[in-house]
């Protein structure tokens, strides 16, 4: 699959465009759009900025702020302009088009960044799934390259059949390929799934927002060595462990991939069989970054991902990372019923990870007397 870029050596600089709608967290999105850029690996040379009450119908940002644009492109000899917003096919392509240069939404900076970091290959299947739907109604032409991939597809339009609806074609039988394979895929990890269950083996799922300190929880809990990296989406792929804890015995721990906000849809959809760890298993660590400025925001987005993949009625300990920038101890929270609802470490020093083992001993425990219970009512 082709990177969205296609960065040939020096033409990889980028210009930046946000505009305010009026939304109270607008820096801290542009914040966000600006650590995304240097993820992909762009060199950020300016930024675009405005206020309108509603995009324009034809370039979004209005005729004025894209004349601006591609001034400040042609200035700082940049060829590629990142917008803070998802565009329509029509506005990126009139952005294009005026620009003459290549024109990039948030979903497609996102997506950009998944492909350049999947490793497995369920993970690179899901990604390539993901951008082909993104991209299939941004099709123009440029899309040729497919039949000449291993074990091309092997069509030819017949007589009167355009370049245009060939590429469309070979396009939704390259989605139909990936779907068919993710779908096996997914009944091997089913079948996985179903093997730790009869096994009686607690099953824990990390997730969080991206960047908030998952991959380091895990390596701390497992002594594995995952890549770790003060970036956002550093690791794509779930990584699963099996790790005794004391009190708990056998545990299976699962690293998934981090969330944003506006999480693009094709992400989530193309996903899903990787994201049923989290909605399968027996207990949630929800790694929130204790030093964000906006981590009720950053929690909100993760629960609303967490409803959609069906996750929202799995237990969930809120897991209050890097207290260690924070100046805070290590502390336990627990509700009414005496449970563990949310604990403060810090992954980085390993301070309070005693306490969550303690969560999880107890979880464990709580699963055991439910089953004894049930055992008995039946």
């Amino acid at each position: 699959m082709k990177d969205l870029f296609e960065r040939p050596s020096g033409f990889d600089a980028a210009i930046l465009v946000s505009v305010d709608f009026g939304d109270t967290d607008y820096e801290e999105s542009l914040d966000e759009l600006r650590q995304l850029s240097l993820s992909a690996g762009l060199a950020i040379r300016g930024t675009i900025q405005g206020k309108r009450s509603a995009p324009d119908a034809k370039l979004f940002i209005g005729s004025g702020k894209a004349d601006e644009l591609k001034q400040m492109m042609h200035a700082s000899e940049s060829n590629i302009a990142v917008f803070n917003h998802d565009l329509s096919p029509s506005q990126q392509r009139n952005l294009e088009r005026m620009l003459e240069a290549r024109v990039v939404d948030r979903t497609g900076l996102i997506l950009d960044i998944f492909s350049q970091r999947a490793q497995s290959h369920e993970g690179k299947l899901q990604v390539e799934l993901a951008q082909l739907e993104h991209l299939s109604t941004r099709l123009v032409r440029g899309w040729t390259h497919l039949e000449r991939q291993k074990g091309g597809i092997g069509v030819r339009g017949g007589p009167g059949e355009t370049q245009l609806e060939l590429d469309r074609r070979m396009l939704r039988i390259r989605v139909r390929q990936l779907r068919e394979k993710l779908i096996k895929l997914k009944a091997q990890r089913n079948m996985q799934r179903k093997s730790r269950k009869r096994s009686n083996v607690m099953t824990v799922s990390l997730v969080g927002y991206t960047n908030a300190g998952k991959s380091t929880v895990f390596n701390r809990l497992t002594k594995a060595d995952i890549y770790v990296a003060d970036q956002l989406f550093a690791t794509l792929d779930t990584t699963t462990h099996k790790v005794f804890i004391e009190g708990c015995g056998s545990t299976v721990l699962s690293d998934t991939v981090g969330f944003i906000k506006h999480l693009p849809h094709a992400l989530v959809e193309a996903f899903s069989a990787t994201l049923e760890e989290a909605a399968q298993a027996d207990m949630l660590l929800h790694i929130v970054d204790t030093a964000s400025t906006n981590r009720d925001e950053q929690i909100a987005q993760v629960n609303k991902v967490l409803l959609e993949i069906g996750a929202a009625n799995v237990p969930q300990i809120l897991v209050h990372n890097q207290i260690d920038r924070v100046g805070l101890a290590p502390a336990v929270g627990r509700d009414e019923y005496g449970r563990i609802i949310s604990i403060h470490v810090s992954a980085k020093t390993g301070e309070g990870l005693d306490l969550l083992r303690l969560a999880m001993t107890e979880h464990n425990q709580y699963l055991q007397k439910l089953s004894t219970e049930e055992s008995a009512f039946v």
